[in-house]
């Protein structure tokens, strides 16, 4: 398929069919030792982001404090537990996303979108750096009203940033989170598995001027 191609959303009708079996992944989080699936203990809440390749930016956030675990998967789209390959082909319509699981009493999602904000380039629409399709778009899948409202304060806030340094327009979808459905067993922390692996993640270098009252400040 060519890149052009690949950068245009496939409709649910057009969408591969997918299966009903679910995607077999390890037990527990192979930096974070926590269990990688529900359920959670109590008190925790969770998120979706996703911003290009899910190597880096599952990295990201497994590396923020408060985080709890994280997992590489798909979101977005519209084939139910699709692979790797066949999200590669832009025919599911999924984006390749990163499952958030976070204590809210040691980090806010308010810093989570801080960041997701500052970990990537979210103003390239249907690719990121080199990595081009509709499984790179930048995207926030929201799991309450809450989280819904904060996504999109953070976009206006960090939207005013980015064109005050002469950066483009914020291309990011936000949306209401339907099913996030994991990624094979490799994908899963693979730049632990992997230190010297691809991550092609990069980001503008314009602060986000949000999720600042963490840590007391």
């Amino acid at each position: 398929m060519s890149g052009d191609k690949k950068q245009e959303m496939v409709s649910a009708g057009e969408a591969l069919a997918g299966r009903s079996e679910e995607m077999a992944v390890p037990e527990r989080h192979f930096v974070l030792g926590t269990a990688l699936k529900p359920i959670f203990r109590d008190g925790l809440e969770s998120a979706v982001f996703a911003l290009g390749c899910f190597w880096g930016a599952e990295r990201r956030f497994w590396q923020t404090q408060g985080v709890v675990v994280t997992a590489a998967g798909y979101a977005g789209g519209y084939t139910p537990n699709p692979t790797y390959d066949e999200v590669c082909t832009s025919l599911t319509g999924h984006a390749e996303a990163v499952f958030v699981v976070f204590d809210p009493a040691r980090v806010s999602y308010e810093e989570l979108l801080k960041v997701f904000w500052e970990s990537h380039d979210p103003t390239q629409g249907m690719r990121q750096g080199g990595d081009v399709g509709t499984q790179y778009r930048s995207a926030i899948y929201t799991t309450s009203s809450e989280q819904l409202a904060a996504a999109k304060a953070s976009r206006e806030a960090y939207g005013v940033a980015l064109a005050a340094a002469g950066r483009g327009g914020i291309t990011t979808q936000i949306a209401e989170l339907g099913d996030f459905f994991y990624a094979e067993d490799y994908h899963q922390q693979y730049l632990a598995k992997n230190p010297g692996g691809y991550c092609g993640l990069g980001g503008t270098g314009v602060a986000c001027p949000i999720g600042l009252r963490v840590g007391g400040s």
